[in-house]
C-alpha cells in the first residue's frame, strides 16, 4: 500500500478502453500503483496535471480505481483493491472510485453499495466525476483482474474468505442450477437451454436467476447449494467468492473462447476445486457484422452431450440421455430468439467444420456402398 497526502484523482475524459485516468502525487508526478492492468498492459495510463480541481475531499479515502456498470467486470476489477480494508492501520472513511464511463459521472448501483457494504458494514462509496484532490489517499496494489491475477493474490482470497458476506447464512436447496435464460439476447447465451432446465429441474435443480435476486440472495443460495451448475457468466465470479472444496461445480460453455479458462482458474483458485467444464456447442451464432466469437455470440447445445457429462460427474442420477433439438424445436427456438434475423449468422468455423463432417461423411458412405458392390462381385465371380 502506498500512502499519498494531496494526492489527484484525475478521471477519464474520452470513453475507451484504454484511459488516461488514475492517481497523481501532490506535484503532479504520476503513481502508477493506481493503475488497472488487464492481462499484459494498463488500461489506464498516466494522466495529465488537470488544470482545474474541481473540489478538495477531506479525510483518508482508499483508492477503489474504476468503477464498471458491468457486474462482472465490476466484480473482478473494481473490487480488485479491497483486499486492503484487512490490512489497514488506520480506518478510512470511505472508497474512492473514478468512474469507467464519463458520461456516467458519479452514478453509484445498487449492487456496487451493497457488495461494499458486504465487505464492511457502512462502508462509504465515492465516485470522483471530476479532478479531486485527497487530504490522504490509500492506494493498495492490484490483487485481482482479468489475466494470471484472475486466480487473485493470496492477501485479496484471504479478505475475502476473512470478511465477504460472513453474515449470510445459507438458505436454499442442495442442487442449483445458475440460469442464463432470462438475459435476453442482447447479453450473449444458450440455444436450447430452457430445454436443459427441463432436464435439471426433472433431477430435482433449481433454476435460478440471479439477476432477479439481492446479492445477498444470491450468496444464501451459493452457500446452500451442494452441487452447482452454471452457465459460464459472471454469477460465477460471484459464486467462487464464498464456494467451498465440499462443493461438485459445473460450468456450461456459451461460446467457444478461450475466455473461460480466466473464470476456470477464479473457481478453482478462490473455492479449492476443480470444476466440471463441459463445452457442448453443436454451432454457434455471431453477430453479422463481427462474425466471431464474443460476449455477444450465441452457443447452441448438444444436450446429449451434456447429459452424458453431467451422469459423468457425478451431478444427476438419471441415465442422462438427453435427446437433442429435433429440427422443427431447433427451428423454433432461433425463431424466438431472434437469431435468424439479419443481425446473426452462424460461425464461418462451426459451419465450415460441419460442411467438412457432412462431406467426410458423404464420402464414408460412398466407400462403404463400393465396399459392399466389391463385395457381392466377389461372390459372384467365385461361385
Amino acid at each position: 500500500m502506498t500512502i499519498l497526502r494531496g494526492a489527484i484523482v484525475v478521471p477519464p475524459v474520452e470513453s475507451s478502453m484504454v484511459q488516461a485516468a488514475g492517481v497523481l502525487n501532490a506535484d503532479g508526478s504520476y503513481c502508477p500503483q493506481g493503475a488497472l492492468w488487464r492481462r499484459h498492459r494498463a488500461i489506464t495510463t498516466e494522466p495529465e496535471m488537470p488544470q482545474n480541481i474541481a473540489e478538495k475531499i477531506p479525510g483518508r479515502w482508499l483508492w477503489g480505481g474504476v468503477l464498471w456498470a458491468h457486474f462482472g467486470h465490476f466484480l473482478v476489477e473494481s473490487t480488485a483493491r479491497l483486499w486492503a480494508l484487512e490490512n489497514l492501520d488506520t480506518p478510512v472513511d470511505g472508497v474512492l472510485f473514478i468512474p469507467k464511463r464519463p458520461a456516467v459521472r458519479d452514478q453509484v448501483r445498487g449492487f456496487h453499495s451493497e457488495f461494499l457494504g458486504l465487505m464492511q458494514e457502512g462502508l462509504a462509496i465515492r465516485v470522483a466525476a471530476d479532478p479531486a484532490q485527497v487530504e490522504e489517499l490509500v492506494v493498495p496494489g492490484q490483487g485481482f483482474g482479468l489475466g494470471a491475477i484472475t486466480e487473485a493474490t493470496p492477501k485479496y482470497r484471504n479478505a475475502i474468505h476473512a470478511r465477504f458476506a460472513r453474515d449470510v447464512r445459507p438458505e436454499g436447496p442442495e442442487k442449483l442450477y445458475i440460469s442464463r435464460s432470462k438475459l435476453g439476447l442482447g447479453k450473449g447465451g444458450l440455444l436450447g437451454e430452457e430445454q436443459m432446465e427441463d432436464y435439471l429441474a426433472a433431477e430435482g435443480y433449481e433454476i435460478y436467476h440471479p439477476q432477479e435476486h439481492s446479492l445477498s440472495a444470491q450468496l444464501a443460495r451459493y452457500k446452500a447449494a451442494k452441487y452447482v451448475i452454471a452457465a459460464d457468466g459472471s454469477a460465477l465470479h460471484l459464486f467462487a467468492m464464498v464456494g467451498r472444496p465440499d462443493q461438485k461445480v459445473a460450468m456450461v460453455l456459451r461460446r467457444k473462447s478461450t475466455a473461460h479458462t480466466l473464470l476456470t482458474n477464479n473457481v478453482r483458485h478462490f473455492c479449492k476445486c476443480d470444476p466440471l467444464v463441459i463445452g457442448a456447442l453443436r454451432t454457434e451464432w455471431v453477430p453479422k457484422n463481427n462474425q466471431r466469437s464474443s460476449r455477444l455470440s450465441f452457443g447452441e447445445l448438444d444436450h446429449s452431450l451434456i447429459g452424458r457429462q453431467l451422469k459423468a460427474g457425478g451431478f444427476i442420477s438419471g441415465d442422462g440421455d438427453w435427446p437433442v433439438l429435433d429440427d422443427a424445436a431447433r427451428e423454433q427456438v432461433l425463431t424466438d430468439k431472434g437469431i435468424k434475423s439479419n443481425r446473426f449468422v452462424e460461425s464461418p468455423e462451426f459451419r465450415q467444420a460441419r460442411e467438412q463432417a457432412e462431406r467426410a461423411e458423404r464420402r464414408a458412405r460412398r466407400a462403404a456402398r463400393k465396399a459392399r458392390r466389391q463385395a457381392r462381385e466377389a461372390e459372384k465371380s467365385r461361385s
